[in-house]
């Protein structure tokens, strides 16, 4: 391959409340604002909508039990049986040469299925959403999880979101949820009395 087409790539990696879950973070964006993809087994990664060679790939490690991509990070979940000394070096190897050769994070459909959603939310959804984006999300991807919205019932004032990447699974995701988030949007949005995880 010629090396003036590969791209200067770094790589630094932060553990995450959940032991099995360690963020790897590169130099640019890998998925626009907005966007993440939880992929909880191998098929997923095949999926229309979502179909990622970057995570069929990663699947590739037989010590690989979740992938999820937002931002400009991919966090990985482990098996109990692998310990990250031993396997870090190579996975921030693989994702070197891989991002270096600029190979596909996804496929094209999936960019182009994933950015043309159109917005309907009504005002108390869009308060929702504003404050999971401004004070919400910022925290849980810095443990390399990731939230967002997914219904509101307003007679029961019940908020669902999506837990994703580090936050799937981990013990403490449940306490953050009833301590810290729901804390704030029942604050924050006074028609909020209650949030949920979606499918934890």
């Amino acid at each position: 391959m010629n090396p003036t087409l590969s791209r200067p790539v770094s790589i630094f990696t932060e553990g995450s409340p959940n032991p099995n879950s360690m963020k790897f973070v590169v130099n640019f964006d890998l998925v626009p604002d907005g966007l993440s993809f939880d992929y909880a087994t191998p098929g997923d990664a095949l999926l229309e909508g979502k179909a990622s060679p970057l995570a069929v790939a990663l699947f590739g490690f037989e010590f690989v039990r979740r992938v999820f991509i937002s931002g400009n990070f991919v966090t990985l979940t482990k098996d109990d049986e692998t310990d990250w000394d031993d396997v870090l070096f190579e996975i921030k190897l693989f994702l070197k040469d891989y991002f270096g050769e600029q190979k596909p994070v996804f496929l094209q459909r999936t960019m182009d299925a994933n950015t043309t959603k159109l917005d309907m939310d009504s005002e108390t959804v869009q308060k929702i959403k504003a404050v999971l984006d401004q004070y919400i999300k910022p925290a849980v991807e810095s443990d390399g999880g990731a939230i967002s919205f997914y219904s509101f019932d307003e007679p029961s004032g019940t908020v669902k979101v999506l837990l994703q990447g580090s936050c799937s699974g981990c013990p403490s995701s449940t306490l953050t949820l009833k301590q810290g988030i729901e804390n704030l949007l029942t604050r924050l949005v006074p028609e909020v009395k209650l949030v949920e995880a979606e499918g934890v």
